[in-house]
């Protein structure tokens, strides 16, 4: 909409005593009437503590003369002497109407009851004149003392000194321009024994504060002329919220009491903007005083009075443009239009920001849950949900659910990584001495991946050495935030992972320690014993690492439920009902891997596996060569031209030529290498495939699959209603937001 403004020619003082130059500010025509009275409907309806409004607040210490200017700003004739309008704020607006009417009513504070609400606005007063109102506004204030519960003479019942609901006096008829101004109660230092206390002071500054801090209001700080302003608190409030004073006007009252030269000098500083400056400037006015006349249908006298005072020196040297009530009330009409022309755009954005925002905090509490059937379909809601997202990560779809912008909660990702290191472990280090390693072997498609097996030295790559301190930092992460773990799971270090090198020793010494009636064999019980010693570290190692995936797990879980649930409250809950389910879950997890541990390294080692056997087969064969390797001469007249060869009296005195313990020393070692191979990746295989898929991530009783649909509805109705019932501030939130939410569309209908 565009507003036409005539500008008025700018002038200027250059007077040796008046020192800078002062630019009276431009007038013109008001913006829409239509806006403003939009703007007028919003703060009828406490929009204004959602969205800040734009405001023309006069605020001022006691006694400040700030009734009065208002009176005089207003044309609404306070009563003399009459200090109960200053319990509570007081809006005063005017509405160009057909009809001539002055509407009082009142607007609750925000914070009052559903009941308080209805009371105070079934207050409404309508009269057709302001002398109509100067003869019952007396009476009025003391009705609107009852109905705001406000404790004076006529009313000892009342319960409060000040009051946060509004008064609002609505003057209209068909000459009226528009302009609303708020009057706040003044701002006192000291308490009246009997009167005020210090709590009644700390309203009244908050009441202040709440008004001026925001920046579509514009502040009028009422100041009486005849003191020191730096004296008067309420210029240093608005110059906490306005450190700069562009939206801080400054009214000098009470200039008929200034006497002393040097106090009028100052004044005239003031309104020059030679000292403490404001953007806006400061204006200059003469209101009723206690002893002037208070009958009058016009105001012509007073107005007489105060071109008089103003004609007189040092008054006469000001601009005109900041002196004189009616220049200010031009000034605020032009101020009024400008921040609501400037604001009402922002307000339609921000209304539309501030729904939108509303209703994602209602969606977010669910739909209201009183009854069961409410808390069944809410609770199962959640479930079905949280288990969407299970199967999104046991499937690494992470694209589906935005909860997987977190690694830790990329869940098979992790686990894979975690069982690829507990496979690489174990091949590498998972012996406890190492086997020998015959310098003929080669690499075969079966043993290609086991060629290190007697290598126990490898040093671990760089990307290892960063798993096992990632590991690390997730147990200590672990120990912190999860304590209820430590009583299921081994939350201690990670096991040592170096190997001993004295093979020969160890089996010599088994063999010798162990030895039975056998004619050049050894006993089965030498190899299981054996089998025993060389996977001693088995157990610590699938422990750990199966620990730390039954953490990363918990972590996904916890996790993933705080992010799904609306509150808190309701995390917790359910956190505290599947918990004991949970650990049990995990140690059933945990115990099956000790168990294939155990299956593992206590039963008679026995295998079907015919890699046992060319495995078996090989390690003798290898054997063999090894021990004909320096017998082997060169034979060039073989037809392929060339190739190694042995003697056949050697070949069998390298099959012969050992004692009984020397053959079964190396049977042993064969054996258990052969064994150990086939043993270890079977194990492998069934710790992930048992252990870790069927207990703790895909099977029917996996702590993945514990909170469902299926749990909710077994719930008993205590344990539903504990759990999904809501809480009195779930209740009391979503009470406010959609009050919140109507207030919003309301505002917006209001805007368009």
């Amino acid at each position: 909409m565009t507003r036409s403004r005539s500008l008025r020619k700018t002038t200027t003082l250059t007077s040796a005593t008046m020192g800078s130059e002062v630019k009276p500010p431009a007038s013109g025509t008001l913006t829409s009437p239509d806006r403003l009275r939009k703007i007028d409907q919003l703060r009828e309806k406490n929009i204004d503590v959602i969205l800040p409004l734009p405001t023309l607040v006069a605020v001022g210490d006691q006694s400040s003369g700030k009734s009065s200017l208002l009176e005089s700003v207003t044309g609404i004739p306070f009563p003399r002497g009459q200090e109960l309008c200053t319990r509570y704020a007081t809006q005063i607006t005017h509405r160009r109407d057909p009809e001539v009417q002055i509407i009082i009513t009142i607007i609750p504070a925000p914070q009052s009851t559903e009941a308080e609400k209805a009371s105070l606005r079934s207050y409404r007063k309508e009269l057709s004149s302001t002398n109509e109102l100067r003869d019952q506004f007396v009476k009025i204030l003391d009705e609107v003392n009852v109905y705001m519960k406000i404790k004076t003479d006529k009313n000892p019942e009342g319960e409060k000194t000040f009051s946060r609901d509004i008064l609002k006096i609505e003057k209209c008829g068909p000459t009226e321009d528009y302009l609303t101004v708020i009057d706040v109660p003044g701002i006192f230092r000291l308490t009246s024994k009997g009167q005020t206390t210090e709590s009644d002071r700390h309203l009244v500054r908050d009441m202040v504060t709440g008004f001026i801090k925001d920046k579509r209001t514009i502040i009028l700080a009422v100041l009486p002329a005849n003191v020191d302003v730096m004296t008067q608190e309420i210029l240093a409030l608005a110059e906490q919220y306005d450190p700069d004073g562009e939206r801080t006007l400054g009214v000098l009252t009470k200039p008929d009491l200034v006497i002393e030269r040097s106090a009028k000098e100052a004044v005239c500083n003031l309104v020059a903007g030679r000292k403490k400056a404001l953007n806006l400037g400061y204006y200059l006015v003469k209101n009723r005083g206690g002893d002037d006349d208070d009958d009058s249908d016009d105001d012509s006298g007073l107005r007489r009075k105060e071109r008089d005072l103003f004609q007189q020196s040092p008054w006469c040297n000001l601009p005109q443009e900041r002196v004189g009530v009616a220049a200010l009330r031009e000034r605020l009409q032009d101020l009024l239009g400008e921040i609501t022309d400037k604001a009402y755009p922002e307000l339609r954005s921000e209304a539309r920001k501030k729904l939108a925002e509303a209703r994602d905090q209602r969606d977010a509490l669910g739909p209201p849950r009183q009854t069961e059937r409410e808390q069944q379909q809410y609770l199962a809601q959640i479930a079905a949900k949280f288990q969407q997202i299970v199967r999104a990560a046991l499937e690494a779809n992470y694209s589906t659910h935005s909860v997987f912008d977190e690694h830790s909660r990329r869940l098979i990702t992790r686990v894979m990584g975690i069982v690829d290191t507990f496979n690489d472990r174990m091949r590498r280090k998972g012996h406890t001495y190492s086997f020998v390693k015959m310098e003929t072997e080669d690499s075969d498609d079966d043993s290609a991946s086991d060629a290190d097996d007697g290598e126990d030295d490898d040093p671990f790559s760089e990307a290892e050495q960063e798993a096992a301190q990632r590991n690390e930092s997730y147990f200590k992460m672990a120990r912190r935030l999860f304590p209820e773990l430590e009583s299921i799971i081994n939350m201690l270090e990670q096991p040592e992972f170096a190997v001993k090198h004295d093979n020969s020793n160890w089996i010599r010494n088994m063999y010798l320690e162990s030895r039975g009636i056998e004619l050049g064999t050894f006993s089965p019980i030498v190899l299981a014993s054996a089998f025993r010693d060389q996977t001693t570290k088995w157990g610590p190692m699938t422990e750990y690492y199966v620990s730390t995936i039954i953490m990363g797990i918990h972590h996904f879980i916890l996790s993933v439920l705080k992010g799904i649930c609306a509150d808190g409250k309701l995390y917790e809950a359910i956190k505290s009902i599947i918990m004991d389910d949970l650990l049990a879950r995990y140690a059933n997890g945990l115990n099956h891997a000790k168990f294939l541990v155990q299956v593992e390294r206590e039963t008679k080692p026995y295998t079907v596996n015919h890699y046992f056997s060319s495995n078996l087969q090989k390690s003798r064969g290898d054997r063999v060569s090894e021990a004909l390797k320096g017998k082997r001469i060169w034979d060039g007249h073989c037809h392929s031209g060339g190739a190694y060869v042995v003697k056949f009296d050697h070949v069998k005195s390298a099959i012969t030529n050992k004692s009984n313990t020397e053959h079964a020393q190396d049977d042993i070692h064969d054996i258990l290498k052969s064994y150990y191979k086939v043993s270890r990746k079977r194990f492998v295989d069934n710790v992930w495939l048992y252990a870790v898929d069927h207990h703790l991530l895909s099977g029917p009783n996996s702590p993945l699959t514990l909170f469902s649909e299926q749990w909710v509805l077994g719930l008993d109705e205590d344990s539903l209603n504990a759990i999904a019932g809501e809480s009195r501030s779930t209740r009391d939130k979503r009470k406010e937001l959609t009050k919140k939410i109507v207030d919003l569309e309301e505002a917006l209908r209001i805007l368009k």
